[in-house]
């Protein structure tokens, strides 16, 4: 019996990736239920495996590497230790107590704007093995508990600093108060952090204005499809094989 193109038969047991243009709103948890969702119109079981290679913030936009199988669940840590790459839009004039544009914010008065070779200088010891303090408001565990839960409730979380990899900065525009990085950096580095530290820095303000992430190890945002045209129903020939893994459409 020849297929219908208009019904597929399609894979009881999906398996691979998916790069998805995330929009600013969702959490990268909610992509993996949209997915999961397409995945289940497509004939997939309730039971299908669907997870991320790396969180991005609800505020942040751009690519998130979503894990269909158990097989691609299983490289969650692969993908994650991956090299990441943002542009960040950093305001200079205030400070945020989230760090970014999410918080309570505080303007911050300056007599005299920095000038662009100031601001290179400021960048250039963020580059290479740093230690950063992470947000207040981030996942962190504290005390047994999420750091954001502890801030939230309205305590001083105590955030230690640790080593986080940022291996380039370029400036790609800057008119104060607005800076435009593009940051390349490794697993576990905050870029609301870089954009506080950078302020500090410079004796000005601080706070992440925008973010998307353009890049997580090899999957870049031109990999990526927007959420809106993730296919629906989504079937196996939609997904990108697993990195090193032949052509197997299911799970065995």
């Amino acid at each position: 019996m020849t297929e219908s193109p208009l019904n597929p038969v399609t894979p009881t047991n999906p398996v691979g990736l998916l790069v998805v243009d995330k929009p600013e709103g969702p959490t990268s948890m909610d992509i993996c239920r949209v997915v999961k969702a397409c995945l289940r119109r497509g004939g997939a079981p309730k039971s299908v495996k669907v997870g991320h290679g790396g969180t991005l913030d609800p505020l942040a936009t751009g690519v998130v590497v979503v894990l269909i199988g158990r097989a691609a669940t299983r490289l969650c840590d692969e993908v994650m230790a991956g090299e990441k790459r943002y542009i960040a839009e950093v305001d200079l004039s205030c400070r945020s107590s989230t760090d970014d544009r999410e918080g309570e914010k505080t303007e911050i008065s300056v007599i005299r704007a920095p000038e662009l070779a100031e601001v290179t200088a400021a960048c250039a010891p963020f580059v290479g093995t740093i230690e950063q303090v992470p947000p207040a408001h981030s996942a962190i565990w504290v005390d047994g508990q999420r750091a954001y839960k502890l801030a939230r409730a309205g305590a001083k979380p105590e955030m230690k600093a640790r080593p986080v990899e940022i291996h380039a900065i370029e400036i790609l525009e800057y008119v104060y108060p607005r800076l435009v990085l593009d940051v390349r950096c490794g697993k576990g580095t905050y870029i609301r952090s870089l954009a506080r530290d950078v302020g500090m820095a410079l004796g000005v303000g601080g706070m992440l204005a925008g973010l998307r992430r353009t890049a997580v190890g090899a999957f870049s945002i031109e990999d990526a499809v927007p959420l809106n045209d993730v296919p629906s129903p989504l079937l196996q020939e939609h997904l990108r094989p697993l990195p090193g893994a032949g052509a197997e459409s299911s799970e065995n």
